[in-house]
């Protein structure tokens, strides 16, 4: 099995960092690994000696086949820095998998994630693969599952996915004028990413996942999911550069577990299951503020 190289995108949180890498090194895969680190420079001199703790921590790394550390002068953003790494590793590596300072494995994680990049290198539709599941309960617990959107918290893609990553927000337009499609984007109010998309072009945000969620939405494009979260976000401190709103999901091995004993019969055929998906949109309205909870229930009781 081909193994993917791991970017892992650090600035100013070295406790954070550390937790990363220990778990990322507790997958038996880490020794065959290559780690890429792109280290981002200080907003300002304030966040210098943070910066520079995190720097003498990463240059003691090992434990995996290689690592190779970037440090950057100035500061990026975490979305440019991100937008360069990932565009970096898929042009010389063909595939990459993605992991910010703030985000514990579990020892399965770099198992599913290379063979999930094997299971559907050559398909298509799918564009991302995922290490988090939102933290919801199916009727069974299933090898993995198909979602028409990305996450964040530790995945994966390659480089004929990538190549379609738009910054300019095409589909903004689009979307704008059509309310239907506008409501599909919106994974029919459960989550609004249209805002999120608006916050991003108006400049109260900075977020380079909302122009990729965009990028998979317009190709129709799909990401593989595990039945269970692999990554778990320790980030919830108000020390991340983004917080989300969502309930924090707790990392299980279970999903890998599973995949031992059914061996590639475990990963999906390329197809949405109508219920898994519905009961992540329950979820993700159920975080929503009230009106927009009671409007979301409304509308499934009066399609």
């Amino acid at each position: 099995m081909k193994l993917s190289p791991v970017a892992f995108f650090v600035y100013r949180r070295p406790r954070h960092t550390r937790r990363t890498v220990e778990a990322l090194l507790a997958n038996h895969l880490a020794p065959q690994t290559d780690l890429y680190i792109f280290a981002d420079g200080p907003r300002d001199p304030s966040m210098g000696q943070a910066v520079a703790e995190v720097r003498k921590y990463i240059r003691t790394i090992d434990g995996f086949r290689s690592v190779s550390v970037y440090e950057r002068e100035e500061n990026l953003g975490l979305a440019n820095s991100v937008i360069e790494g990932v565009s970096r590793l898929c042009e010389e590596h063909g595939r990459v998998i993605v992991l910010e300072d703030d985000l514990v494995t579990a020892p399965g994680f770099l198992s599913f994630m290379n063979e999930a990049l094997t299971r559907y290198e050559n398909d298509d539709r799918v564009m991302q693969i995922s290490g988090h599941m939102f933290p919801v309960k199916f009727s069974t617990t299933p090898g993995s599952v198909i979602f028409p959107f990305p996450t964040s918290w530790g995945w994966a893609t390659w480089a004929r996915s990538w190549k379609w990553f738009d910054r300019s927000a095409f589909m903004y337009s689009i979307l704008k004028r059509d309310a239907r499609l506008r409501r599909k984007f919106n994974l029919y109010g459960a989550y609004d990413y249209f805002s999120i998309l608006e916050n991003q072009l108006e400049g109260r945000v900075d977020s380079w996942a909302i122009y990729w969620y965009c990028s998979i939405f317009q190709r129709n494009g799909l990401v593989v999911y595990p039945g269970r979260s692999l990554v778990s976000n320790i980030g919830f401190d108000g020390t991340g550069e983004h917080c989300s709103r969502l309930d924090n999901a707790h990392d299980s091995n279970d999903v890998f577990e599973s995949f031992r004993k059914n061996g590639a019969t475990a990963f999906r055929e390329v197809e949405v299951s109508r219920f898994e998906f519905q009961v992540v949109c329950d979820y993700l309205a159920s975080h929503g503020s009230i009106s927009k909870r009671l409007l979301y229930f409304l509308r499934k009781l009066f399609p």
